[in-house]
């Protein structure tokens, strides 16, 4: 199991079937569950698919090992299955083990027996779901330090016609452009020039402050020319 990177993922909820089925795009997946059923749900999409009881250091043992680039506890409903497992990837070396918890007791516990990143994923998507509730102009985003994001911006229909270097986004709202999704064109252009001129239906993936990003995307008139 190696060229790709290689992740195990442990329980198999709704969760966990879909956190399998996205990496195993582009990763190698071992998919665990004690029920044989969800094992079968996600056997096809995954490289090993298997009936295991991760709470059982030695079972665990025989199938994942220290080379695996990481883990995921998926079964944060079953208390004693997820810190057990939790405690079992990080006696077998798991560096990176990410771990699904319900309460923030839970959380200290699992990161008292090794995870070394907690998820919380009914809150992560209630506070994505109320950012674009509030801000439907803002596509998609990833937290940062520092109140900063990357973000998905589309373009006002103000800019379109005008180049990146006119709009001085970095002068103005204090934003570097990484990327620009063309709708007309599905695809990516990483780090565009001062001379890209900006298209209706563009969505820009940027970088700067919450505040800031709002203000770009919500923009009804250019800012300054120079």
């Amino acid at each position: 199991m190696r060229g790709k990177k290689v992740a195990v993922v442990i329980g198999l909820g709704q969760f966990g079937i879909a956190l399998a089925h996205t990496l195993s795009r582009e990763w190698e997946v071992l998919a665990i569950d004690m029920d044989q059923q969800r094992v079968e749900a996600v056997a096809d999409s995954v490289h090993r698919a298997l009936v295991l009881d991760a709470r059982d250091l030695e079972a665990l043992r025989s199938v994942v090992s220290a080379d695996f680039d990481e883990a995921v506890v998926s079964m944060g409903e079953n208390l004693e299955a997820s810190i057990l497992s939790t405690l079992h990837l990080h006696q077998l070396g798991v560096k990176s083990i990410r771990a699904k918890a319900i309460s923030e007791d839970h959380a200290a516990i699992l990161e008292l027996v090794g995870a070394s990143h907690v998820i919380f994923p009914e809150r992560e998507t209630a506070r994505r779901v109320a950012e674009q509730m509030m801000r439907p102009n803002l596509v998609d985003f990833l937290p940062l330090e520092e109140d900063y994001l990357i973000q998905d911006v589309p373009i006002p229909e103000v800019f379109a016609g005008r180049s990146i270097g006119e709009l001085r986004l970095r002068t103005h709202f204090n934003a570097l452009v990484l990327a620009v999704r063309r709708l007309a064109e599905p695809h990516f252009l990483f780090l565009p020039g001062p001379d890209y001129v900006c298209c209706a239906g563009d969505v820009m993936v940027m970088v700067g402050r919450r505040g800031d990003l709002v203000a770009l995307a919500s923009s009804a008139k250019l800012p300054p020319m120079e």
